[in-house]
């Protein structure tokens, strides 16, 4: 049998009978041959990379590990932003070769979750830390997000984002929170912001006349973590807190263009919170107001 027939018979699994004869107008096979190939590919090179750069010298035998008393938990929206994305933009990989919206991320999950799947189970082998169910289920809960979405509305409503600003804290422990700004932006959670950008318009009656792209997100944020764990940063003399966030966003997927490299551009770019006034709550120092944060 060809890959060609395989693919055909697989999409018939997929989609259903009834709808094979509509979406056979718009599939593109070749497209979606090379994209598993492609993705098949990349999936074996990085995990082979990793097996080889970061894994191999140190793996053990696998062993559980449970770390969700760390970081204030931050770290698994990390896991969730990071997974939730991977399946964002795959999505579109399988939406170029035909596939429906919800097929299309269907599928963009499974793959995006094998991958980090393949990681945690390599994590696993780690004698300095190992396989997380705290990070396994924020792995499984950021694709969901995504995917759930296409199925109840056919369109994003909700997004999460991210956002980063220096903080001092990185010099008291520059090991684990970064010796430079290339590392710290993604080891030093004091500076790191997740938020959940809601499209407002998306939510109201259809007609509305509220602008599209004018977003409202709330954000989570922790201070004063100079260790994963908080008894170890009180040891040192701070003493962590949670921040929460209310802010106004942008949906810079509403912003009209011509242009395929600026609508690509705006694609990965949404991704990142845009710097707006910010409402801050937290029970150290009460309600701040920063006129920009970021």
């Amino acid at each position: 049998m060809s890959f060609r027939s395989q693919i055909h018979i697989l999409f018939l699994l997929i989609i259903g009978p009834k709808q094979l004869s509509a979406q056979l107008d718009t599939l593109h096979t070749n497209r979606l041959r090379n994209l598993i190939i492609t993705e098949s590919v990349a999936y074996t090179g990085a995990i082979a990379g990793l097996s080889s750069a970061w894994y191999g010298e140190k793996a053990q035998g696998f062993r559980f590990f449970d770390d969700n008393s760390e970081w204030l938990q931050i770290d698994k929206l990390g896991h969730f932003y990071t997974n939730y994305h991977l399946t964002r933009v795959n999505a579109q990989a399988f939406r170029w070769a035909g596939l429906s919206p919800q097929k299309a991320a269907l599928w963009a999950g499974i793959s995006s979750l094998t991958f980090m799947t393949t990681i945690e189970i390599l994590d696993g082998t780690q004698p300095d830390y190992g396989f997380s169910w705290g990070d396994m289920t924020a792995n499984i809960l950021g694709p969901s997000l995504y995917v759930g979405q296409q199925y109840l509305w056919g369109e994003t409503r909700i997004q999460p984002k991210w956002s980063f600003h220096n903080t001092s804290l990185a010099s008291q422990n520059p090991k684990l929170l970064g010796k430079s700004m290339s590392e710290q932006w993604l080891k030093d959670y004091n500076g790191q912001t997740y938020w959940f950008s809601g499209n407002i318009s998306s939510f109201l009656p259809k007609q509305n006349k509220f602008p599209k792209w004018l977003n409202l997100a709330v954000g989570y944020g922790i201070q004063d973590m100079v260790n994963a764990e908080v008894a170890k940063s009180q040891q040192n003399g701070f003493f962590p807190y949670r921040q929460y966030y209310l802010a106004l966003d942008f949906n810079l997927s509403h912003i009209k263009t011509k242009s395929k490299f600026l609508k690509g551009l705006l694609f990965l770019v949404d991704q990142i919170k845009i710097p707006a006034p910010t409402l801050e709550f937290n029970t150290k120092k009460g309600v701040i107001f920063h006129p920009i944060y970021f």
